[in-house]
This record gives structure tokens, sequence and C-alpha cells, in this order.
């Protein structure tokens, strides 16, 4: 059985907080007048053994695409890139990888954030509003998946 809401707790929205300093607020844009269009990352340079992480694409599909890369395609190492949601996803692929080998594959991981840019262009082009750019920051992991050299 659930426990009953705490009452003080309230759903409704609360106001937004009120500037107090000196610098004036931004221009303020009414969500309803604009569409966000979110542009694409800017991507690495692409090698033959980088991998981009998505949501979108099925889990075992690449899964396989890293272990054909690793077994089948004379790759000593591959590196992994997640970004944003596809982070936790990009660290099972790594971790799965690593596991599959019985240990023989080493990971190193790198942490970084990225600036992502979105267009907000108005709903009603007759009107005056502008087409405006908004910046953005999202994390991201890059894992470098690698067989150690034999010493």
């Amino acid at each position: 059985m659930t426990e009953p809401r705490n009452p003080g707790i309230s759903s409704i929205p609360q106001a937004a907080p009120v500037h107090t300093d000196s610098t004036p607020p931004a221009v303020e844009m009414d969500p309803v007048e604009y569409t966000l269009r979110k542009r694409l990352p800017r991507k690495l340079p692409k090698r033959r053994n980088d991998v981009y992480v998505n949501m979108k694409t099925d889990f075992r599909a690449q899964l396989a695409r890293c272990q054909k890369l690793l077994e089948g395609g004379g790759h000593r190492e591959i590196c992994v890139h997640g970004l944003g949601l596809a982070i936790n996803r990009a660290i099972n692929i790594a971790l799965q990888l690593q596991a599959s080998s019985q240990g023989a594959l080493q990971l190193a991981a790198n942490t970084s954030t990225v600036e992502l840019v979105d267009d907000l262009e108005p709903e009603d082009p007759d009107e005056a509003g502008e087409p405006m750019t908004r910046t953005r920051n999202n994390s991201a992991i890059h894992i470098k998946v690698f067989y150690p050299d034999p010493q």
C-alpha cells in the first residue's frame, strides 16, 4: 500500500525566482510562440574504430558492431562515444565487451562536456519574432576499449 502524499508538497509549479542582482534578466521567450529544433552535436573526427552510441539503435546491434571491430576488424582498440542519455549505454557496451573477453580487454574512460546549439524558430512567421539560438551543455563519455600490449 502506498503512503499518503505529504500535504506540504504541492505539484503546482512555483513562481519563477525574482532577479535581485543589478544585471537585467535575459530576454524572456514564450515557449508557446517558438518551436525548438535541436541541432546535431559536433562530432569528433570519425575513424574506423570509433563507435558513436545512441539510444535509437538496438543495444545488441551496437554491441555486435563493437565485437566485430575488435575480433574481425583487425583493430586492437576501439573508442566508444556516448552523449547525454547514451552514456549509460556506452558504459554497458564497454563492460559487456570486457566481460565477454574474460578480462583480456582493458578500459580507459574520459568524460567531457559538449556544447550543443538549439534553434528556436517562431511558430507564426508573420509576427515580429526572430529565430534565436540557445546553447546548452551536455555530458559525454569516451571509452577506449583495448587489448593491452603483451609484456
